[in-house]
């Protein structure tokens, strides 16, 4: 891992709603596997764009819960948490060549979040594991701008403003800034992407025909209220990667900016995430009800919770994919994008 994420740059973005209640860091080390598959938007097909994956060994275009059970590792740090987590990759596209390279990063962080009026510490009745089989996704790829006035407050609204991210630029001299979409600088500590998941659910439904539709946001993003139509208070995910783009910067110094996410998105609009359930979840809803006492428990550290395994980075780093299941040039230099 080329950097540390940007604690105090997330945790500032976090300070504007109510309580920053019990919560745990996941850390996940670089990717599990990269390749264009994706089992919730193309199941049992060759997806349309390359994504990077982490967590449990036995993913694959055909996941189901059972089988994201029986992986051998997982390259997220909890033993106990067999999930998939999946994002676009990020490519330097040489303005001098057109070649393609992909851009390293300092792996996936997921935040797991007690947030809400249902978390106990909020006075509510508690928050619910995720059920077997449930997956979820944020954003959209299709995406290219900003569309809706922030605090409007719609579902719609919301899941723009679930996806924004912060150029950092300590050391250089320079202040690093916020932004919806790709910046128009360099980032010389490393361009930091974030995203919400849902924390709201129908109550019925694993998925839905739009992989959105049984699941919402809270009222806040953050924290808020559940809509009526999905009751069931789930514990927040939240992603955040940083990329190295800095290494880029004497190719294209002086010209406009040359990154692009792998789902061919030259804005950074269309950045999105995907999840898919592995955990066991008799540890995991004993985790949200009891992980929220001590200093160490309610400060995010994830080794604080009794009900874990924490598997040492040494281990969890070398899990791999059991099966790659699309083979082809990802690395770059390269004339196109995979797929």
């Amino acid at each position: 891992m080329f950097l540390k994420p940007s604690f105090a740059a997330i945790l500032a973005s976090l300070a504007s709603v109510e309580v920053a209640n019990a919560w745990f860091r996941l850390p996940c080390a670089t990717p599990l596997v990269q390749e264009r598959v994706d089992p919730i938007i193309s199941p049992g097909q060759v997806s349309q764009h390359l994504h990077s994956i982490h967590g449990g060994s036995n993913f694959s275009m055909n996941m189901t819960y059972t089988p994201a059970r029986q992986s051998t590792c997982s390259s997220c740090a909890v033993a106990q948490d067999l999930s998939n987590y999946w994002t676009p990759t990020l490519y330097f596209k040489d303005p001098t060549t057109g070649q393609f390279e992909k851009v390293p990063n300092g792996g996936l962080l997921v935040y797991y979040q007690n947030r809400g009026s249902a978390d106990v510490s909020n006075g509510g009745k508690g928050l619910k594991a995720f059920p077997a089989g449930f997956r979820m996704i944020t954003g959209d790829p299709k995406k290219r701008s900003k569309l809706y006035a922030e605090g409007l407050g719609t579902q719609a609204e919301l899941a723009e403003r679930a996806i924004k991210s912060t150029c950092l630029r300590y050391g250089s001299g320079n202040t690093g800034y916020d932004y919806y979409g790709f910046p128009t600088t360099d980032c010389e500590a490393g361009l930091n992407t974030r995203l919400h998941m849902p924390a709201c659910w129908d109550g019925v439904n694993l998925d839905s025909p739009d992989h959105k539709s049984h699941t919402a946001y809270l009222s806040m993003i953050d924290n808020g209220d559940c809509p009526s139509t999905h009751p069931v208070p789930l514990m927040k995910l939240f992603y955040e990667i940083t990329w190295d783009i800095s290494g880029f910067s004497s190719r294209w110094k002086g010209k406009p900016w040359p990154f692009v996410w792998s789902n061919s998105d030259p804005t950074g609009y269309g950045w999105h995430g995907d999840f898919f359930n592995g955990w066991d979840n008799t540890v995991f809803q004993n985790a949200i009800d009891h992980c929220n006492q001590t200093p160490d428990q309610l400060a995010g550290v994830v080794e604080a919770c009794p009900y874990f395994t924490v598997v040492p980075s040494t281990t969890f780093s070398a899990c791999r994919a059991k099966t790659t299941e699309v083979v082809e040039s990802i690395n770059g230099p390269m004339a196109k994008l995979p797929g």
